[in-house]
């Protein structure tokens, strides 16, 4: 079964807007835990601009509480430190998330974009995939489309990548230009399949273009946050996760 980790992000960009903690990132979180989500996600920034550390504790706190679930925190590992956001790296460490996922994304960016060209960073990523592995923490990287990119994250002892899919929801509706590059993916997930390294997704996935990508070779995890918050304004936060947990079901 694949399964659905929900991104809260956007919950907690709408309380952003106003003083205060509404709406509360951790009461949606228990929201979709009670629809069947599998895990909670969240991609705190150094500019606080949507997940606060405040909001990765409590939510670190709620997925403790019911077993099986599982905790994702995403993030740039070379962020330092500023203000109150203490780093990634001091975060994980803080509340042992089950999965971190490392992402090339810079502090000026809207959202991530990209994946890691590992030829460039390969090198600095090392010690801090074994620093998470000497805290128990399993170790994701936020990778493109390419096989041999792929390969160097087995090399540098990642455990799984999650396919950046911003491309593949773009070319959506677009045959000509979607069949070329939906081939990419699936041969990237084979390739990390072969290798031993497990495959999550995200990125732009939606209740349209989801269950295309469910098809991917080996698939275990998606993260959707941007969409599931926009489908559940008109139907309703578990109404949403059901809808996309019913998708979910169906790609096996």
């Amino acid at each position: 079964m694949i399964k659905l980790s929900v991104n809260l992000n956007k919950i907690a960009l709408i309380r952003n807007s106003r003083d205060g903690n509404y709406p509360s990132a951790t009461a949606f979180g228990q929201l979709c835990i009670d629809a069947g989500a599998d895990g909670i996600t969240v991609h705190p920034r150094p500019d606080q601009r949507h997940i606060r550390p405040g909001d990765v504790r409590d939510l670190s706190a709620l997925v403790q509480k019911h077993p099986g679930l599982e905790f994702n925190i995403e993030g740039n590992p070379f962020a330092a430190a500023r203000g109150s956001y203490p780093g990634l790296m001091a975060l994980v460490e803080e509340t042992l998330p089950h999965q971190c996922t490392l992402v090339p994304d810079s502090n000026d960016q809207l959202t991530s974009d990209h994946g890691f060209d590992l030829t460039r960073s390969a090198a600095a990523l090392s010690p801090l995939i074994k620093a998470l592995h000497n805290l128990g923490v399993r170790v994701s990287l936020f990778m493109d489309p390419d096989v041999e990119q792929i390969r160097l994250a087995r090399d540098i002892g990642a455990d799984r990548i999650e396919l950046y899919t911003g491309p593949f929801a773009a070319a959506w509706g677009n045959s000509a230009e979607l069949e070329p590059l939906f081939s990419r993916y699936r041969d990237a997930a084979q390739t990390a399949l072969d290798i031993g390294l497990g495959v999550n997704a995200g990125h732009d996935l939606n209740l349209d273009n989801l269950g295309r990508f469910a098809t991917v070779p080996g698939l275990l995890e998606v993260s959707i946050g941007h969409a599931l918050t926009v489908d559940s304004l008109r139907m309703g936060m578990g109404n949403a996760v059901a809808a996309y947990k019913v998708i979910l079901n169906q790609a096996r």
